[in-house]
């Protein structure tokens, strides 16, 4: 599968490049777009501030322009709780997507979001502060009337980004089982033909503002 895989608010951390090596050991291809220019953060706090500085709609556009030259070939979205809202958002705009794969976060959905049986499998603590349960309820409900075929796994008593190990939401338990869980969800989008070098992937890709006016 081509996966493109967007960070969270802490920026392009080694847990980013981690995951996706885990994800290329299992044959996928992946791209893991910087979109804060190469900066990282240790707090939640400080990563919100650089990304309200940024703003919703460049941090889109990046997102964007980041997945444009690969979207032909039928992406699957992912991403880390904000990079989570992001790829959703690609997600249900791009019709040839193969699947979507969200990790500690979910977004908005627009009235007139519409995707043709989309698979969709989400991780996220439970319960977590930022995706509380009526917003979850809520969230899938809506998903499944924009025509998403979605799964939800939830863990208990694991932090908000708990597949990092670097920080202090870390839980091994919670991470390896969402591992294993997404790595065979993502088996299930292949099909024959679907063979990919994993090994003619860019690390990194480093995602600023365009020329003005782009």
């Amino acid at each position: 599968m081509d996966i493109v895989l967007f960070h969270s608010t802490h920026g392009p951390r080694p847990a980013v490049r981690e995951a996706a090596d885990r994800l290329r050991a299992a044959g996928h291809r992946v791209w893991t777009p910087d979109l804060f220019e190469g900066r990282t953060f240790e707090s939640v706090e400080e990563g919100m501030a650089h990304q309200e500085g940024i703003g919703r709609e460049e941090l889109l556009r990046r997102a964007v322009l980041a997945a444009a030259p690969y979207a032909d070939r039928g992406l699957v979205y992912a991403g880390f709780s904000l990079g989570a809202s992001l790829a959703q958002t690609l997600a249900l705009g791009d019709h040839q997507a193969r699947g979507l794969l969200l990790l500690h976060g979910t977004s908005d959905i627009a009235p007139n979001a519409s995707v043709d049986d989309l698979p969709v499998q989400l991780h996220v603590a439970g319960p977590d502060p930022f995706e509380t349960d009526d917003w979850l309820s809520a969230w899938y409900l809506r998903m499944g009337r924009a025509g998403a075929d979605v799964e939800v796994y939830r863990y208990g008593g694991a932090g908000h980004l708990y597949t990092d190990p670097g920080l202090p939401d870390y839980d091994e338990e919670a991470a390896e089982a969402t591992w294993r869980v997404a790595l065979g969800f993502l088996d299930s989008l292949a099909e024959p033909g679907d063979g990919t070098d994993a090994t003619d992937a860019p690390e990194q890709t480093r995602v600023t503002r365009g020329p003005e006016g782009a």
